[in-house]
């Protein structure tokens, strides 16, 4: 990237240029995000990921900017109609949009009224009239009559639609009225006639206005999607006649003959060529920032999911709830392997209580049972009241597992090869299970898209949807790390600098040669060279292995470092990770070198004072209110516990354990953050039954 480009981007950026070239050689040497921003804090300046994901962006949007130029250019050149001052206005352009609007006339057209015009000869005909000298208008016309064009009017109208073309590509109308669109623009909806029934959902949006500037995001997005399934109509209005003033008077000169004309031209410009043209693009431009906000909020949802607590490795028996068709119980043990399954009928039809309760506690006392994981669909709830009701003589812990998606892994390419001779319903309750355990681990199986916790999930740009999903996980994959002997291939391959092949090798080669011992062993999987080892060997976690700080945070190339600090103290690594009193002797100041500064050394000391430590805490049991069951027992000030199962931009919406999701209005958080399996206690504002709606309001968080 040349420095021009590189300025371009700190500018954009409001980051030093110096930063910006550093962040630009760690890019194309190969550097992660993840990596760059945990391992090169001195190169720069600590930025996070967030800035790092917003570079990385800046970059790609300058390049593509600069191929766009560079086609233009090219292809008005083979035209002949490249001059010195077009090419200064391109080479100034800042963005796609100026860019676009230079290279419109120029662009090859499909048959118009204007080229129609054009083979008729009525070229020069409009340039005399744009010129607006003091001939009278129609004489001038009677030259151009020919066999073909047979009349004064017929060849002013031809004119005109040369004209009318030439203005609706002029720049700084479309920018003017660009500005009128964004800033004034009335987004109007309303519904098709014979579709009120069938688009009920949308009947708040059946006949609406607002400026499509102060529309919110969730409601822009909600009336596009009536317009794509054919219920609404929408439509984007400004005040015609105060947009097209300035454009007329800069066109316009006073008080001459063409001013009846050219005030015609202009307005027929607008309505024909360029108000439709400029409402698609208002509409594409507030739905990419709505898109953008849906977005931002899908991947927070995600990132609070994979980052919930998990509860370690313990022997779980997951159950996967269901009335008729029954329960299906797995046993896993501490290392999520699948032991045992059945299925229990506690619930209606058949309502085997004893006989299931029977089976849980044998199991509980089989296999050692340790925690309980119910799925909280369909008959979680009351399958969890049951099993509480029917103390078990094991006394387990039992949580409600949000199984979203857990539906989509049973039948994925994923589940059949970790289990080819079970049915869906098994891997459906392994997933359940195995989410109790470590969330992120399991998680990580599923398209993200699949998980749930977003809105308009399939209404916004897909590309950006997946890239920033993917961002988001391997942003948590690489800040929990992974124990690399145990860890999968799909866990493994979301590792900075892994990748589906590396990750897969890694996992070939622990199986036929056993667990790694140290880090550095990497180095001998196929194809995993020294820039690979470099970016992905801080992230991977080896418990009991011959080196400790492998079981740490600390980057192997920092060794010698922490290596030279036990040295010091006439001590060992092991007893100085061990020992929090040889720790606060060290003067990180004696360490600092023009590669390794203080913001190193204080991770460095972070991650010995913790190491192996999962920074996602434990998992904590939750318990609904247990006197109610249905939206019907809910009454209006009860304050009830509940649990977080989706943030949006409006609001967020809690479990309280009666089927129905209750939604907390933003209005209504008390101006707290909520995340998502946050328990928290809730007071009841208002319950509709007949649309099955809970108003809610935030009290406090249960501790």
């Amino acid at each position: 990237m040349s420095e021009t480009l590189i300025q371009s981007a700190a500018g954009k950026l409001g980051i030093p240029i110096k930063t910006i070239n550093s962040v630009h050689k760690l890019f194309s040497d190969g550097a992660t995000i993840p990596f760059i921003a945990r391992y090169r804090k001195e190169v720069t300046g600590g930025l996070d990921e967030v800035i790092l994901q917003r570079i990385e962006s800046t970059f790609a949007e300058i390049n593509e900017l600069e191929k766009r130029r560079d086609f233009i250019k090219s292809t008005i050149r083979e035209q002949n109609r490249l001059t010195d001052q077009l090419e200064q206005a391109l080479d100034r352009a800042a963005d796609l949009t100026t860019l676009e609007d230079l290279y419109l006339p120029y662009k090859k057209k499909r048959k118009t009224r204007a080229t129609v015009a054009r083979e008729m000869g009525l070229e020069p005909l409009a340039d005399q009239l744009w010129k607006q000298d003091n001939s009278d208008p129609k004489i001038i016309a009677k030259s151009f009559i020919t066999a073909e064009i047979k009349s004064v009017d017929e060849a002013l109208s031809g004119a005109s639609d040369i004209l009318a073309e030439h203005i609706a590509e002029l720049p700084w109308v479309r920018q003017s009225l660009r500005n009128d669109y964004q800033r004034h623009g009335t987004l109007k909806s309303t519904v098709i006639k014979s579709k009120e029934k069938e688009g009920i959902k949308y009947s708040d949006y059946f006949s609406t206005e607002e400026k499509i500037a102060r529309c919110p995001s969730h409601r822009l997005l909600a009336i596009l999607r009536g317009e794509n399934e054919g219920i609404l109509r929408t439509q984007i209005a400004v005040d015609e006649e105060r947009s097209l003033y300035h454009i007329k008077r800069k066109i316009i000169r006073q008080n001459n003959r063409y001013h009846s004309f050219l005030e015609n031209v202009i307005e027929e410009s607008f309505k024909r060529l360029i108000a439709p043209s400029l409402e698609n693009e208002t509409k594409n431009f507030f739905k990419e920032k709505a898109d953008k906000v849906a977005i931002d909020i899908f991947a927070q949802n995600l990132r609070q999911l994979l980052l919930a607590p998990p509860v370690g490795e313990k022997n779980i028996l997951a159950i996967d709830p269901g009335f008729r068709t029954g329960c299906k119980l797995v046993v896993l043990n501490r290392q999520g392997d699948l032991l045992f399954n059945s299925t229990i009928f506690p619930n209606p039809p058949q309502n085997e209580v004893r006989k299931s309760v029977e089976i849980i506690n044998e199991l509980c006392g089989k296999f050692e049972i340790e925690a309980i994981a119910i799925g909280n669909g369909t008959a979680g709830r009351e399958t969890m009241d049951l099993i509480k009701q029917n103390s078990l003589t094991s006394n387990p812990e039992i949580f409600l597992v949000n199984e979203s998606g857990a539906s989509i892994y049973s039948a994925s390419d994923v589940a059949r090869e970790e289990f080819p001779d079970y049915d869906v319903t098994v891997r459906g309750a392994v997933s359940i299970g195995r989410r109790l355990m470590d969330p992120l681990a399991e998680l990580v199986k599923i398209d993200p898209k699949s998980i749930g916790v977003g809105q308009y999930q399939h209404d916004v740009n897909q590309r950006s949807l997946q890239e920033s999903l993917e961002n988001t996980v391997s942003s948590c994959v690489n800040l929990v790390g992974v124990n690399l002997n145990t860890a999968s291939k799909h866990l493994l391959q979301h590792i900075s600098g892994l990748g589906i092949t590396l990750a897969q090798n890694i996992v070939d080669y622990r199986k036929d040669n056993g667990p790694f011992r140290e880090r550095k062993e990497l180095l001998n999987v196929p194809r995993l060279g020294a820039k690979v080892y470099e970016q992905c060997a801080g992230f991977l976690r080896i418990r009991n292995g011959k080196n400790p700080l492998d079981n740490t945070g600390v980057h192997p190339e920092s060794y010698p470092l922490v290596d030279q600090m036990a040295r010091d103290l006439n001590t060992r690594v092991t007893d100085l990770i061990e020992n929090s009193d040889y720790r606060k002797k060290i003067d990180l100041k004696n360490y600092i070198t023009e590669k390794t500064g203080l913001p190193t050394l204080k991770d460095i000391i972070s991650e010995l004072d913790k190491p192996g430590l999962d920074p996602r805490g434990k998992a904590k049991v939750f318990e609904f209110h247990q006197g109610i069951k249905s939206i019907d027992d809910l009454e209006i000030g009860m304050q009830v516990p509940g649990l977080v199962t989706n943030n949006t931009k409006f609001g967020s919406f809690v479990n309280i354990g009666v089927k129905q999701d209750g939604l907390i209005h933003i209005s209504q958080t008390g101006g707290e953050t909520l995340y998502l399996d946050d328990q928290i206690l809730v007071k009841i504002l208002d319950v509709d039954i007949a649309r099955n709606r809970i108003n809610l309001k935030f009290l406090e968080r249960i501790i």
